[in-house]
């Protein structure tokens, strides 16, 4: 079993509540927006990272991480970008990919919206964590954490942080 603590978009913020949780995670998976390496390397240097960079990541960022990252994970197949959409209106960047080659789990940021929702077309799960930096439209600073085992993802949780 692999315990994962999925975020997004901290805009180069971290803090003890996030990293409280990532000290609990067996790996961290950052949907984009990082804000700069600093970020990154803190959360390295607590557990494993995997990450895509956003829309707002320098070159620097860029050089570190990949716009789209596709892995397995106890024999899960994730794919993570930054800016996917979600199940009914999946951005035009990854919309014939992921119609054609659909991952079990399909993790986005961007929006600052916490969504998880199931595609039954496509029979795959969407996450987006929402937003747990302090920059942007958001009201409350939310990530995720779950758990994979075997091919299944399980002990879904919604971690709220407060207001932004």
């Amino acid at each position: 079993m692999t315990k994962i603590l999925l975020l997004s978009d901290t805009h180069g913020h971290l803090d003890d509540a996030i990293l409280k949780y990532a000290r609990q995670a067996d790996e961290i998976w950052h949907a984009g927006d990082i804000g700069n390496l600093e970020v990154a390397d803190k959360l390295k240097a607590i557990k494993p990272v995997r990450g895509v960079y956003g829309n707002i990541d320098d070159h620097t960022v860029q050089q570190e991480f990949p716009e789209h990252n596709r892995f397995f994970c106890e024999k899960v197949d994730v794919w993570m970008t930054h800016i996917g959409g979600y199940p009914g209106n999946y951005n035009i960047r990854v919309r014939e990919e992921i119609r054609k080659n659909p991952p079990k789990l399909f993790i986005c940021g961007h929006s600052h919206i916490l969504k998880v929702m199931n595609d039954k077309k496509l029979d795959l799960l969407h996450m987006n964590p929402g937003a747990c930096g302090r920059h942007g439209f958001h009201k409350v600073r939310t990530m995720l954490r779950f758990a994979i085992n075997e091919g299944k993802i399980t002990d879904l949780e919604v971690i709220e942080l407060g207001k932004r």
